[in-house]
Protein backbone atom coordinates (compact mmCIF):
# COMPACT_ATOMS: atom_id res chain seq x y z
CA UNK A 1 0.00 0.00 0.00
CA UNK A 2 1.35 3.44 -0.92
CA UNK A 3 1.95 6.05 1.82
CA UNK A 4 -0.97 8.09 0.51
CA UNK A 5 -3.31 5.10 0.56
CA UNK A 6 -2.13 4.12 4.04
CA UNK A 7 -2.69 7.65 5.32
CA UNK A 8 -6.15 7.79 3.79
CA UNK A 9 -6.97 4.38 5.29
CA UNK A 10 -5.80 5.45 8.74
CA UNK A 11 -7.77 8.68 8.59
CA UNK A 12 -10.87 6.86 7.34
CA UNK A 13 -10.60 4.28 10.12
CA UNK A 14 -10.47 7.02 12.78
CA UNK A 15 -13.54 8.75 11.36
CA UNK A 16 -15.46 5.52 10.74
CA UNK A 17 -15.10 4.16 14.27
CA UNK A 18 -16.02 7.51 15.79
CA UNK A 19 -19.08 7.70 13.54
CA UNK A 20 -20.10 4.18 14.56
CA UNK A 21 -19.62 4.88 18.27
CA UNK A 22 -21.54 8.14 18.11
CA UNK A 23 -24.42 6.61 16.15
CA UNK A 24 -23.93 8.97 13.21
CA UNK A 25 -23.10 6.09 10.87
CA UNK A 26 -26.36 4.41 9.83
CA UNK A 27 -27.09 1.15 8.10
CA UNK A 28 -27.07 -2.56 8.79
CA UNK A 29 -23.28 -2.90 9.06
CA UNK A 30 -22.93 0.03 11.45
CA UNK A 31 -25.80 -1.25 13.60
CA UNK A 32 -24.26 -4.73 13.70
CA UNK A 33 -20.93 -3.22 14.74
CA UNK A 34 -22.63 -1.35 17.59
CA UNK A 35 -24.30 -4.55 18.78
CA UNK A 36 -20.97 -6.37 18.76
CA UNK A 37 -19.23 -3.49 20.54
CA UNK A 38 -22.01 -3.43 23.16
CA UNK A 39 -21.37 -7.10 23.93
CA UNK A 40 -17.68 -6.36 24.41
CA UNK A 41 -18.56 -3.34 26.56
CA UNK A 42 -20.53 -5.61 28.89
CA UNK A 43 -17.42 -7.67 29.51
CA UNK A 44 -15.34 -4.54 29.99
CA UNK A 45 -17.92 -3.18 32.45
CA UNK A 46 -17.80 -6.39 34.48
CA UNK A 47 -14.01 -6.37 34.74
CA UNK A 48 -13.89 -2.66 35.58
CA UNK A 49 -16.66 -3.01 38.15
CA UNK A 50 -14.99 -5.91 39.96
CA UNK A 51 -11.65 -4.10 39.96
CA UNK A 52 -13.10 -0.89 41.42
CA UNK A 53 -15.09 -2.88 43.97
CA UNK A 54 -11.89 -4.57 45.12
CA UNK A 55 -10.18 -1.23 45.71
CA UNK A 56 -13.27 0.38 47.26
CA UNK A 57 -13.60 -2.41 49.84
CA UNK A 58 -9.90 -2.81 50.53
CA UNK A 59 -9.60 -6.27 48.96
CA UNK A 60 -6.87 -4.72 46.85
CA UNK A 61 -4.66 -2.14 48.48
CA UNK A 62 -3.22 1.03 47.00
CA UNK A 63 0.46 1.53 47.76
CA UNK A 64 1.43 4.63 49.74
CA UNK A 65 4.71 6.37 48.90
CA UNK A 66 6.71 8.91 50.88
CA UNK A 67 5.45 11.88 48.90
CA UNK A 68 2.23 13.70 48.21
CA UNK A 69 0.53 12.29 45.13
CA UNK A 70 -1.69 14.28 42.78
CA UNK A 71 -3.42 12.55 39.87
CA UNK A 72 -4.66 14.27 36.71
CA UNK A 73 -7.02 12.02 34.78
CA UNK A 74 -10.37 11.62 33.08
CA UNK A 75 -13.30 9.27 32.56
CA UNK A 76 -12.96 8.96 28.81
CA UNK A 77 -10.35 7.79 26.34
CA UNK A 78 -9.03 10.47 24.06
CA UNK A 79 -7.94 14.05 24.48
CA UNK A 80 -9.42 16.10 27.31
CA UNK A 81 -6.42 18.40 27.68
CA UNK A 82 -4.43 16.57 30.32
CA UNK A 83 -1.01 17.68 29.06
CA UNK A 84 -1.48 21.48 29.43
CA UNK A 85 -3.30 20.81 32.70
CA UNK A 86 -0.43 18.72 34.04
CA UNK A 87 1.94 21.52 33.04
CA UNK A 88 -0.20 24.05 34.94
CA UNK A 89 -0.31 21.81 38.03
CA UNK A 90 3.47 21.29 37.94
CA UNK A 91 4.17 25.02 37.60
CA UNK A 92 1.81 25.74 40.48
CA UNK A 93 3.54 23.15 42.67
CA UNK A 94 6.90 24.68 41.78
CA UNK A 95 5.61 28.08 42.90
CA UNK A 96 4.45 26.46 46.14
CA UNK A 97 7.93 25.01 46.68
CA UNK A 98 6.62 21.44 46.45
CA UNK A 99 9.44 19.97 44.29
CA UNK A 100 7.24 18.06 41.79
CA UNK A 101 8.07 15.12 39.54
CA UNK A 102 5.85 13.59 36.86
CA UNK A 103 5.00 9.93 36.34
CA UNK A 104 3.34 8.76 33.12
CA UNK A 105 2.37 5.35 31.84
CA UNK A 106 4.46 5.68 28.72
CA UNK A 107 3.07 4.35 25.44
CA UNK A 108 2.96 4.94 21.72
CA UNK A 109 6.34 6.61 21.45
CA UNK A 110 9.67 5.69 19.98
CA UNK A 111 12.40 4.46 22.28
CA UNK A 112 10.04 4.34 25.23
CA UNK A 113 9.35 8.09 25.16
CA UNK A 114 5.83 9.20 24.28
CA UNK A 115 4.69 12.49 22.81
CA UNK A 116 3.16 13.74 26.08
CA UNK A 117 6.55 13.49 27.78
CA UNK A 118 8.27 15.32 24.95
CA UNK A 119 5.73 18.15 25.15
CA UNK A 120 5.93 18.34 28.95
CA UNK A 121 9.72 18.48 28.71
CA UNK A 122 9.21 21.67 26.69
CA UNK A 123 6.48 23.14 28.88
CA UNK A 124 8.13 22.38 32.25
CA UNK A 125 11.83 21.87 31.49
CA UNK A 126 14.00 20.29 34.13
CA UNK A 127 11.18 18.55 35.99
CA UNK A 128 11.89 14.82 36.54
CA UNK A 129 9.54 12.72 34.42
CA UNK A 130 9.53 8.93 34.59
CA UNK A 131 7.67 6.60 32.23
CA UNK A 132 6.51 3.27 33.58
CA UNK A 133 3.19 1.39 33.25
CA UNK A 134 3.77 0.31 36.86
CA UNK A 135 3.62 3.73 38.43
CA UNK A 136 4.38 2.36 41.90
CA UNK A 137 7.80 1.25 40.67
CA UNK A 138 8.43 4.67 39.14
CA UNK A 139 7.42 6.34 42.40
CA UNK A 140 9.71 4.08 44.41
CA UNK A 141 12.57 4.85 42.03
CA UNK A 142 12.07 8.56 42.63
CA UNK A 143 11.84 8.07 46.38
CA UNK A 144 15.13 6.13 46.35
CA UNK A 145 17.03 9.08 44.90
CA UNK A 146 19.44 11.05 47.13
CA UNK A 147 17.55 13.39 49.43
CA UNK A 148 18.63 16.50 47.52
CA UNK A 149 17.14 15.06 44.30
CA UNK A 150 14.05 13.49 45.84
CA UNK A 151 10.72 15.11 44.87
CA UNK A 152 8.21 16.09 47.52
CA UNK A 153 5.22 15.76 45.22
CA UNK A 154 4.37 13.30 42.45
CA UNK A 155 2.04 14.28 39.62
CA UNK A 156 0.47 11.25 37.94
CA UNK A 157 -0.42 11.91 34.32
CA UNK A 158 -3.58 10.07 33.18
CA UNK A 159 -3.86 7.95 36.31
CA UNK A 160 -7.49 8.11 37.48
CA UNK A 161 -7.94 4.44 36.59
CA UNK A 162 -4.51 3.44 37.94
CA UNK A 163 -5.49 2.83 41.54
CA UNK A 164 -2.45 0.75 42.53
CA UNK A 165 -0.78 3.89 43.83
CA UNK A 166 -2.58 5.86 46.53
CA UNK A 167 -3.13 9.54 45.89
CA UNK A 168 -3.93 12.59 47.96
CA UNK A 169 -5.78 14.49 45.24
CA UNK A 170 -7.70 13.37 42.14
CA UNK A 171 -8.27 16.07 39.52
CA UNK A 172 -10.74 14.82 36.91
CA UNK A 173 -11.06 16.49 33.51
CA UNK A 174 -14.34 16.54 31.60
CA UNK A 175 -14.18 17.67 27.96
CA UNK A 176 -17.28 19.70 27.15
CA UNK A 177 -17.12 18.66 23.48
CA UNK A 178 -17.74 15.00 24.36
CA UNK A 179 -18.13 14.77 28.13
CA UNK A 180 -19.51 11.23 28.38
CA UNK A 181 -17.76 9.45 25.51
CA UNK A 182 -20.94 8.84 23.47
CA UNK A 183 -22.66 7.48 26.58
CA UNK A 184 -21.11 4.02 26.56
CA UNK A 185 -18.14 2.21 28.05
CA UNK A 186 -15.27 1.07 25.86
CA UNK A 187 -15.29 -0.17 23.16
CA UNK A 188 -18.92 0.78 22.35
CA UNK A 189 -18.13 4.31 23.51
CA UNK A 190 -15.16 6.13 24.98
CA UNK A 191 -15.95 5.87 28.69
CA UNK A 192 -13.25 4.13 30.70
CA UNK A 193 -15.50 4.01 33.77
CA UNK A 194 -19.16 4.66 34.60
CA UNK A 195 -20.14 8.18 35.64
CA UNK A 196 -20.54 7.08 39.25
CA UNK A 197 -16.74 6.94 39.43
CA UNK A 198 -16.85 10.73 39.65
CA UNK A 199 -17.51 10.13 43.34
CA UNK A 200 -13.75 9.48 43.72
CA UNK A 201 -12.82 12.94 42.44
CA UNK A 202 -11.30 15.62 44.65
CA UNK A 203 -12.10 18.29 42.05
CA UNK A 204 -13.65 18.27 38.58
CA UNK A 205 -12.28 20.54 35.86
CA UNK A 206 -14.51 21.08 32.84
CA UNK A 207 -12.37 21.82 29.78
CA UNK A 208 -13.06 23.50 26.42
CA UNK A 209 -15.93 25.39 28.02
CA UNK A 210 -15.47 28.16 25.46
CA UNK A 211 -16.39 25.80 22.62
CA UNK A 212 -19.95 25.08 23.80
CA UNK A 213 -22.82 27.34 24.78
CA UNK A 214 -24.09 28.05 28.29
CA UNK A 215 -26.96 25.55 28.05
CA UNK A 216 -24.54 22.71 27.28
CA UNK A 217 -22.23 23.76 30.12
CA UNK A 218 -25.09 23.78 32.60
CA UNK A 219 -26.31 20.37 31.43
CA UNK A 220 -22.84 18.89 31.96
CA UNK A 221 -22.59 20.61 35.33
CA UNK A 222 -25.93 19.14 36.42
CA UNK A 223 -24.86 15.65 35.39
CA UNK A 224 -21.62 15.91 37.37
CA UNK A 225 -23.55 17.15 40.39
CA UNK A 226 -25.57 13.92 40.41
CA UNK A 227 -22.42 12.04 41.37
CA UNK A 228 -20.26 14.36 43.44
CA UNK A 229 -20.32 17.46 45.63
CA UNK A 230 -16.66 18.43 45.12
CA UNK A 231 -15.76 21.76 43.47
CA UNK A 232 -16.45 21.95 39.74
CA UNK A 233 -14.32 24.47 37.85
CA UNK A 234 -14.55 25.67 34.26
CA UNK A 235 -11.64 26.20 31.91
CA UNK A 236 -10.54 26.57 28.31
CA UNK A 237 -7.33 26.08 26.38
CA UNK A 238 -5.91 29.37 25.20
CA UNK A 239 -3.69 29.43 22.11
CA UNK A 240 -0.68 31.49 23.11
CA UNK A 241 1.64 31.47 20.09
CA UNK A 242 3.09 29.43 17.25
CA UNK A 243 6.32 27.50 17.73
CA UNK A 244 8.51 25.49 15.36
CA UNK A 245 11.00 22.67 15.89
CA UNK A 246 13.86 25.17 16.32
CA UNK A 247 12.05 26.91 19.14
CA UNK A 248 11.30 29.99 17.06
CA UNK A 249 7.97 31.66 17.83
CA UNK A 250 5.52 33.96 16.10
CA UNK A 251 2.10 35.42 16.99
CA UNK A 252 -0.76 33.08 16.21
CA UNK A 253 -2.72 36.00 14.75
CA UNK A 254 -0.37 36.03 11.75
CA UNK A 255 -2.09 32.89 10.44
CA UNK A 256 -5.18 34.92 9.58
CA UNK A 257 -3.38 36.44 6.60
CA UNK A 258 -2.15 33.11 5.23
CA UNK A 259 -3.54 30.19 3.24
CA UNK A 260 -3.31 27.40 5.83
CA UNK A 261 -3.65 23.61 6.02
CA UNK A 262 -3.60 21.62 9.25
CA UNK A 263 -3.08 18.03 10.37
CA UNK A 264 -2.89 16.17 13.67
CA UNK A 265 -2.74 12.75 15.30
CA UNK A 266 -4.32 13.38 18.69
CA UNK A 267 -7.25 12.14 20.75
CA UNK A 268 -9.52 15.09 19.98
CA UNK A 269 -8.79 16.38 16.48
CA UNK A 270 -11.96 18.46 16.28
CA UNK A 271 -10.94 20.29 19.45
CA UNK A 272 -7.75 21.32 17.66
CA UNK A 273 -9.70 22.43 14.60
CA UNK A 274 -12.05 24.50 16.74
CA UNK A 275 -9.06 26.09 18.45
CA UNK A 276 -7.82 27.27 15.06
CA UNK A 277 -11.28 28.56 14.19
CA UNK A 278 -11.42 30.48 17.48
CA UNK A 279 -8.22 32.26 16.39
CA UNK A 280 -9.86 33.38 13.17
CA UNK A 281 -8.16 30.71 11.05
CA UNK A 282 -10.58 29.06 8.63
CA UNK A 283 -9.72 25.43 7.79
CA UNK A 284 -11.89 23.85 5.05
CA UNK A 285 -12.41 20.09 5.23
CA UNK A 286 -10.00 19.47 2.35
CA UNK A 287 -7.30 21.38 4.26
CA UNK A 288 -7.57 19.27 7.43
CA UNK A 289 -6.11 15.79 7.90
CA UNK A 290 -6.56 13.45 10.84
CA UNK A 291 -4.14 10.69 11.81
CA UNK A 292 -4.63 8.12 14.59
CA UNK A 293 -3.92 9.24 18.15
CA UNK A 294 -0.19 9.07 19.01
CA UNK A 295 0.66 8.56 15.34
CA UNK A 296 4.39 7.97 14.78
CA UNK A 297 5.17 9.97 11.64
CA UNK A 298 7.41 8.20 9.14
CA UNK A 299 9.47 9.82 6.39
CA UNK A 300 6.84 8.72 3.87
CA UNK A 301 4.13 10.48 5.90
CA UNK A 302 6.07 13.74 5.90
CA UNK A 303 6.73 13.60 2.15
CA UNK A 304 3.05 12.90 1.55
CA UNK A 305 1.91 15.79 3.81
CA UNK A 306 4.31 18.13 2.03
CA UNK A 307 3.05 17.05 -1.40
CA UNK A 308 -0.57 17.40 -0.24
CA UNK A 309 0.06 20.92 1.05
CA UNK A 310 1.96 21.90 -2.09
CA UNK A 311 -0.89 20.65 -4.29
CA UNK A 312 -3.25 23.06 -2.52
CA UNK A 313 -0.78 25.94 -2.73
CA UNK A 314 -0.92 26.62 1.00
CA UNK A 315 1.54 29.03 2.59
CA UNK A 316 1.73 27.38 6.00
CA UNK A 317 1.19 24.01 7.70
CA UNK A 318 -0.09 23.93 11.27
CA UNK A 319 -0.23 21.06 13.74
CA UNK A 320 -0.19 20.47 17.50
CA UNK A 321 2.77 20.40 19.86
CA UNK A 322 2.23 16.67 20.36
CA UNK A 323 2.68 16.17 16.63
CA UNK A 324 5.55 18.62 16.22
CA UNK A 325 7.77 16.94 18.83
CA UNK A 326 7.81 13.89 16.53
CA UNK A 327 8.61 15.91 13.40
CA UNK A 328 12.10 17.46 13.65
CA UNK A 329 11.61 19.77 10.68
CA UNK A 330 10.76 23.41 10.17
CA UNK A 331 9.37 22.86 6.67
CA UNK A 332 7.67 20.13 4.67
CA UNK A 333 8.27 20.46 0.93
CA UNK A 334 9.53 23.99 1.64
CA UNK A 335 6.26 24.94 3.35
CA UNK A 336 6.79 26.28 6.91
CA UNK A 337 5.54 23.98 9.66
CA UNK A 338 4.32 25.46 12.95
CA UNK A 339 2.53 24.14 16.01
CA UNK A 340 -0.02 25.89 18.19
CA UNK A 341 1.15 26.24 21.78
CA UNK A 342 -1.76 26.24 24.22
CA UNK A 343 -2.11 26.83 27.92
CA UNK A 344 -4.82 26.22 30.49
CA UNK A 345 -7.03 29.23 31.16
CA UNK A 346 -9.66 29.32 33.88
CA UNK A 347 -12.96 30.98 33.11
CA UNK A 348 -12.60 33.22 36.14
CA UNK A 349 -9.75 34.14 38.55
CA UNK A 350 -11.67 32.73 41.53
CA UNK A 351 -11.65 29.22 40.02
CA UNK A 352 -7.89 29.32 39.53
CA UNK A 353 -7.36 30.60 43.06
CA UNK A 354 -9.62 27.85 44.40
CA UNK A 355 -7.60 25.10 42.73
CA UNK A 356 -4.33 26.67 43.87
CA UNK A 357 -5.62 26.67 47.46
CA UNK A 358 -6.68 23.02 47.19
CA UNK A 359 -3.23 22.05 45.94
CA UNK A 360 -1.62 24.13 48.66
CA UNK A 361 -3.65 22.25 51.27
CA UNK A 362 -2.39 18.94 49.85
CA UNK A 363 1.33 19.77 49.87
CA UNK A 364 1.72 21.89 52.98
Amino acid sequence: MSPTSQRDANSANVVTWMDIMSGQRRGVVASACRVGLSVLSSGYAAVTGVRNLAFDHGWRESTRVAAKVISVGNLTAGGTGKTPTVAWVVRTLQELGASPAIISRGYGGQGGVNDEKLVLDQLVPGVPHLLNPKRVLAAQELMNRPEAERPRTLVLDDAFQHRQIARDFDLILIDCLNPWGFGHLLPRGLLREPLRSLSRASCVLMTRCDQVDEEVRQTILSTIRRWTTVPILMSSFQPTRLINSRGEVRPIETLRQEHVAAFCGIGNPMGFRRTLTSCGVSIPDVHFRVYPDHHAYQTEDLHEIGDWARSMQVECLVSTQKDLVKIPRTTLNDIPLWAVEISLKFDDPESESQLVEMLKAVVR
